[in-house]
């Protein structure tokens, strides 16, 4: 008897093909909306045909992790000064999460077990700052300080634009407004949207903290 050709009456699975899903999922519905049942109707499959690729949640969500570090370029640590690998680290790091950003919460909180893609990518990071001259003990502390930061600047960027407009309230704080008018001005100057602005000064104040840190510590 003939094989039929053609697609397959249901969809072909795999583990990357599952974290796909569940990061469009996860993109469409939130981190609340994120479940195996939830997942499995997305695929067009029962549940149980998931545990045939993945262990479990967490499993899916550490494949979540690689698919969305994929795009963190870190190679820069190997032939640029620390500091300056830093900088375009982050860049890259806020815009990897910047659009998927109902991941955040999601990630930020699970345990990096199983993502080897992730910690390969944080391998090249930790080994920048070791030849940058970081003592062992400083090297995550300096790297989780600056992850911080970045995915909080990867919420900002997907905030709404008015989210600091005081509206009828702004005669009660003069200040406040103008200040917030400025902002908008010199985003509106730059051609960047506001969040840039704000990045850009967070990350160049750690940065240059942490280079008078390091040469304190002599």
């Amino acid at each position: 008897m003939r094989r039929r050709v053609g697609r397959p009456a249901k969809p072909v699975l795999s583990r990357e093909a599952i974290a796909r899903a569940a990061l469009a999922l996860i993109d469409d519905a939130g981190a609340e909306g994120f479940s195996m049942a939830a997942l499995a109707e997305r695929l067009g499959v029962r549940p149980s045909s998931l545990y045939n690729h993945v262990s479990g949640k967490d499993d899916i969500l550490a494949a979540v992790r690689e698919i969305v570090s994929d795009a963190i370029d870190a190679s820069m640590f190997a032939v640029l000064p620390w500091d300056e690998a830093l900088v375009r680290w982050a860049h890259g790091y806020r815009d990897a999460f910047a659009a998927h950003p109902p991941a955040i919460s999601l990630l930020a909180t699970l345990p990096i077990t199983g993502a080897l893609r992730t910690l390969r990518m944080y391998e090249e990071v930790v080994g920048g700052l070791r030849r940058g001259g970081w003592p062992e003990a400083m090297v995550i502390p300096v790297m989780v300080a600056v992850e911080s930061f970045i995915l909080g600047s990867a919420l900002d960027l997907v905030a709404p634009p008015d989210m600091f407009d005081a509206g009828p309230l702004a005669a009660q704080v003069p200040v406040f407004a103008a200040t917030v008018r400025a902002r908008d001005d010199a985003a509106t100057t730059s051609g960047r949207p506001p969040a840039d602005l704000s990045f850009e000064v967070g990350l160049a104040a750690i940065v240059e903290g942490l280079r008078r840190t390091l040469a304190a510590m002599g």
